[in-house]
C-alpha cells in the first residue's frame, strides 16, 4: 500500500493562540509557541566523565551485549555483522559510531494542523502530557479509580486546550472499562477527533501500530506517499531493563522506521534495581540499551528521525518503590544530556514525582525533574503534566498546576527577559524618578505593565486576608474547579466532516474484524 495515492482533503486551521474562555471568563494562556532553550545546559560531567561513560556503554555493547528478542531484529543485525548468539547481540563500538551518525541531529513531526508543527532537536523544547497510568485522581472523588475512556477523553481535552503542551503522548489515563483488542482504535479516535497535536503509537503489536499509523494518515488527508515523506507522528519504546529488548516494541520500533516516523527509545533503568546502583553505571547502562536499537533503525532505513531518553532514577532503599525529582534523577538527566550531545542525537526526558496526590511533594518533585530537562538540553519532556504516584496515577488537577510551572519555564525562556536596549536599561525613566518617588506612575512603566511580567492563570498572588475573603481555596481546589470549566466549554478543533466519516469507518471495520490480539 505504501504506493498508493488518496484524495487529499482540504480542512481547517486551527485556533492555536486564542485565548480561552471559561464561562463568561477567560484564562489567560501563552499564546503557542513551543519554546527555544536559550540557556547553555548543565554539564556536572569533565570530558574525562564523558569519555568513561561513553567507553562504558561500548563495553557493554561488544563485551556483555543486549538481547533482542526478535527474530526479525536479530536477523537484520546478523546481515550487518553483528555477532550473534541465541538472542544476545553483541556490537563493535565503530560501527555503533557509524551507524548512529546517519540519524539526524533534529527533525520535525507534522500533525493534522500543520499550526501544530513541531521540532525535535537543536535547542528546542517541546511538552508532553502524562502518558499510560492505569488509574485516575481527581478531588471530587478523592480517591484512586480505574481509569474510563470519559476521564481519558478530558484529559485530552486538556491536552489540546493548554498552549504550553506540545505533543499527545500515549493515553493520558488507560480507558480500562474499553477492551484491550479495540482501546487504541477508541483512544485513537478520540485523540484525533479533540486535539489536533502531534500523536503518539504504542508499539505493541502489528495490528496496533498498522492502525495508529493509517488513522494519522486518514486524520491528516495524507496519500501513503505524504505520510511515507514526512514524519507524522512518533512512537516510544522502552527496553527491558537490564538489557534486553522484547519482542512487540522492536516490531513496532520497526514498522515506523521502516516508513520514516519518529522513534523514541527510553530505556527505564532504576538505579539500585534494575542498573547498578552508581548513576555513572546506570546512564552507561541506559546509554548501551537505547543506542543498540538507534543501529537496528538506521540498518532498516538510513536516516530514520531517532531520539534517545532518560528515565533514569533511583529506588527507595528501603521499600524498593521508585524515586523521582531526586538529586541523583536530576543529575542523572544532566549527564545523558551530555551523552546525548556527544552523539549528537536529540533528547527525551520526562517530569515526572512519586507523590501520591497533588500536594507539595508533587510539585516540588516535578519541578525538579521538569527543571533537570531543562538544564540537561532535553528537546521532548514526556509526563510534563497531570503524573502521580510514580506513573500509576493521572490527576486532571495536578495537570493543571503542572501546566502553571510549563508556563513559568516558557516566559523564562523568553529572551525579552534579557533585552539590553536602550529601553530596557531605562536611563530616562531612572533620570525621571531621580532619588525620590517611584516607578509607578512613570510613561515607562505604563506602556508595558500588562506585558512586563508573568502573569499566572492559576497562582494567587494575594495576601493572607486577600485569599481568605475569596474563600480560601487551595491551588489544588483552584484547578478542580478551573478542569471543570475547561470540560464543561470545551471546543474541539474543526475536522472535515468526511475525515471524520473515514475515520469512524476505519474504527468501525477494524472493530468488526477483532481489533488487536491482548497477548505478545
Amino acid at each position: 500500500m505504501a504506493g498508493t495515492t488518496t484524495k487529499r482533503r482540504t480542512r481547517s486551521g486551527g485556533r492555536a493562540g486564542a485565548a480561552h474562555r471559561r464561562g463568561s471568563a477567560v484564562i489567560e494562556q501563552m499564546p503557542w509557541n513551543p519554546p527555544v532553550n536559550t540557556d547553555h545546559p548543565t554539564e556536572p560531567l569533565s570530558p574525562e566523565g564523558v569519555a568513561a561513560i561513553h567507553d562504558g556503554a561500548m563495553r557493554i555493547l561488544e563485551e556483555i551485549g543486549v538481547a533482542f528478542l526478535n527474530p526479525e531484529a536479530l536477523d537484520v543485525l546478523r546481515k550487518a555483522g553483528c555477532r550473534i548468539e541465541g538472542e544476545i547481540v553483541r556490537m563493535g563500538r565503530d560501527f555503533v559510531m557509524e551507524m548512529i551518525g546517519k540519524a539526524p541531529p533534529q527533525f520535525t513531526l507534522t500533525p493534522r494542523n500543520p499550526d501544530r508543527r513541531v521540532t525535535v532537536g537543536g535547542r528546542h523544547l517541546l511538552f508532553g502530557n502524562v502518558s499510560s497510568p492505569p488509574n485516575y485522581w481527581d478531588m471530587q472523588r478523592g480517591s484512586k479509580v480505574p481509569g474510563t475512556r470519559e476521564m481519558c477523553r478530558n484529559l485530552l481535552k486538556l491536552t489540546q486546550y493548554f498552549n504550553c503542551i506540545h505533543f499527545a503522548g500515549g493515553y493520558p489515563v488507560e480507558p480500562v472499562d474499553v477492551h484491550a483488542s479495540v482501546r487504541h482504535l477508541d483512544v485513537l479516535f478520540d485523540k484525533l477527533t479533540l486535539t489536533d497535536k502531534v500523536m503518539h503509537a504504542y508499539s505493541l503489536g502489528q495490528e496496533r501500530v498498522e492502525d495508529v499509523m493509517e488513522m494519522v494518515r486518514i486524520a491528516g488527508g495524507l496519500s501513503h506517499d505524504d505520510f511515507d515523506a514526512t514524519p507524522r507522528m512518533y512512537t516510544n519504546i522502552n527496553s527491558t531493563s537490564p538489557l534486553k529488548h522484547d519482542y512487540p516494541m522492536l516490531d513496532g520500533w520497526m514498522r515506523l522506521a521502516r516508513r520514516g516516523q519518529g522513534l523514541v527509545v527510553t530505556p527505564f533503568t532504576l538505579a539500585g534495581a534494575m542498573a547498578p546502583v552508581t548513576m555513572a553505571g546506570a546512564v552507561a547502562q541506559s546509554l548501551a540499551e537505547a543506542l543498540c536499537a538507534v543501529v537496528l533503525a538506521q540498518l532498516i532505513r538510513p536516516g530514520c528521525p531517532v531520539a534517545i531518553g532518560t528515565f533514569t532514577s533511583n529506588v527507595d532503599m528501603k521499600s524498593g518503590a521508585p524515586a523521582f525529582g531526586t538529586p541523583e534523577y536530576m543529575r542523572a538527566t544532566q549527564m545523558t544530556g551530555q551523552l546525548c550531545r556527544f552523539y549528537g542525537l536529540p533528547m527525551r526526558s520526562s517530569g515526572v514525582c512519586a507523590a501520591n496526590v497533588p500536594d507539595g511533594q508533587a510539585m516540588w518533585e516535578t519541578s525538579n525533574s521538569l527543571w533537570a530537562a531543562v538544564q540537561s538540553g532535553s528537546h521532548m519532556v514526556y509526563h510534563a503534566a497531570g503524573w502521580l504516584e510514580g506513573g500509576l496515577i493521572a490527576s486532571p488537577e495536578k495537570f493543571i498546576m503542572d501546566c502553571e510551572v510549563l508556563q513559568q519555564i516558557q516566559r523564562y525562556m523568553d529572551p525579552a527577559i534579557c533585552a539590553t536596549g536602550p529601553d530596557e536599561i531605562a536611563l530616562d525613566a531612572i533620570r525621571s524618578v531621580g532619588h525620590a518617588g517611584h516607578f509607578f506612575g512613570t510613561d515607562h512603566t505604563q506602556e508595558r505593565y500588562t506585558t512586563a511580567f508573568y502573569l499566572p492563570f492559576l497562582s494567587d498572588w494575594r495576601n493572607y486576608e486577600g485569599w481568605e475573603a475569596a474563600g480560601a481555596i487551595w491551588t489544588p481546589e483552584r484547578a478542580h474547579l478551573m478542569f471543570k470549566e475547561i470540560v464543561a466549554s470545551f471546543e474541539a478543533p474543526p475536522m472535515d466532516v468526511a475525515i471524520r466519516e473515514e475515520l469512524a469507518e476505519f474504527v468501525a471495520r477494524r472493530k468488526a474484524e477483532g481489533g488487536a490480539p491482548t497477548d505478545f
